[in-house]
């Protein structure tokens, strides 16, 4: 990764373009040819580093539930209860935690009931019952932008 692909890491985390041809903009705030841009997003994408390109809504304000989760899993069954777990596009998040609760996962769904008929099936599929959820009550932070050493528009850290 150069310090071309930091520059254009900085930029599309917060402000990628909304136009017909995003790449366009981007090359020219940046100094590249449409190509480039696109050729470069689309290795960083290959690679691994960009997981995504595409909008954030606060479900929050959109109406929808959200809540934290966590299941206590036998060690030998962590993945096919991920397996599970990660069958429902409401699911989120998903990790392995070095807890008694070791798998976590957030759930974004249209309201509460649907939450709960999700941890039944999930559970009903498992046959896990120890299942908690955790709704937020106050929310800190939710975004992160990462800012790439060495990527200041003169080249210069920032």
């Amino acid at each position: 990764m150069d310090n071309t692909d930091k520059l254009i890491l900085n930029k599309i985390q917060a402000e990628f373009p909304i136009s017909e041809r995003p790449f366009l903009e981007l090359g020219k705030e940046l100094g590249l040819e449409e190509a480039d841009a696109l050729e470069r997003v689309k290795n960083l994408k290959e690679s691994g580093i960009i997981r995504r390109i595409g909008a954030s809504f606060d479900s929050k304000k959109l109406g929808f539930k959200s809540t934290l989760c966590a299941i206590k899993v036998p060690e030998e069954r962590v993945d096919e209860v991920a397996d599970i777990i990660n069958q429902y596009p409401e699911v989120t998040h998903n990790y392995l935690r070095n807890h008694a609760y070791n798998i976590w996962f957030t759930l974004i769904t249209p309201s509460r009931e649907r939450i709960y008929q999700i941890l039944g099936e999930i559970s009903q599929k498992s046959g896990i019952l120890d299942v908690r959820e955790m709704p937020s009550t106050r929310v800190f932070k939710i975004a992160v932008n990462l800012r790439f050493k060495g990527a200041g528009n003169d080249g210069t850290d920032i």
